[in-house]
Formats: structure tokens, sequence, C-alpha cells
């Protein structure tokens, strides 16, 4: 678990960072994508993402008011991403290198 401080309209909550809260973020957008690929399923999805919303702001300390909540969601959205990118770098770079070892040959 990761603990982020995120400052939003001038408070500061603390986001606990895990598993489920980054499945939830990308739930959220995979949703935002689908009403802004098919603007006519929003209705049908509104629903469910208003609901997953709610569930990422649950992560959050203190509670965000309903005025805070547009932006403290834009936010928990970027330090996911930012996250994955993370991880995303770690795991392209190699690990450590090994150490050589040079076998000489004997003559005989």
């Amino acid at each position: 678990m990761i603990t982020k401080t995120i400052e939003v309209n001038g408070t500061e909550f603390r986001l606990t960072l895990t598993d489920q809260v980054i499945s939830h973020v990308n739930n959220l957008k995979n949703l935002y994508n689908a009403a802004y690929e098919d603007p006519e399923s929003f209705e049908e999805v509104s629903a469910e993402i208003s609901s997953t919303i709610n569930e990422i702001a649950t992560a959050v300390e203190p509670e965000a008011s309903d005025s805070d909540l547009d932006g403290l969601i834009q936010e928990i959205i970027k330090v996911v991403d930012n996250k994955a990118a993370e991880m995303e770098e770690l795991e392209g770079k190699p690990d450590k290198p090994k150490p050589t070892t040079k076998k000489h040959k004997v003559k005989k």
C-alpha cells in the first residue's frame, strides 16, 4: 500500500493506493471511454460511473465534498497513471548486470 497526498481546492487529501483502488480507477477510465465512444450509452453507464467514483472516494481521507470530488478523481487518475508508468519503466529495465567472468585458455 502506498499513501499519497493530493491537494484539491486548498484541501489536502491522503489517498491510500491499493490494488483495489487501481482496479476501480482503470474500470472508471474504461467506463469514460465507453461513454465517449458511444454517447448514447452514457445513460446506461452513468450509474456505474457514479458508483465507481464513490468507491474510489472511500480510499481518501478526509471525506471529499461534492465540490472537490471531480478534481479529486482527476488527481487520483493521474496518480494511478504515474504509478503504472513507473511500474512499466521498472519492468522494462533489465536486472542488475551480471558480472562477467573471463575464461582464460591455457596454452599447451
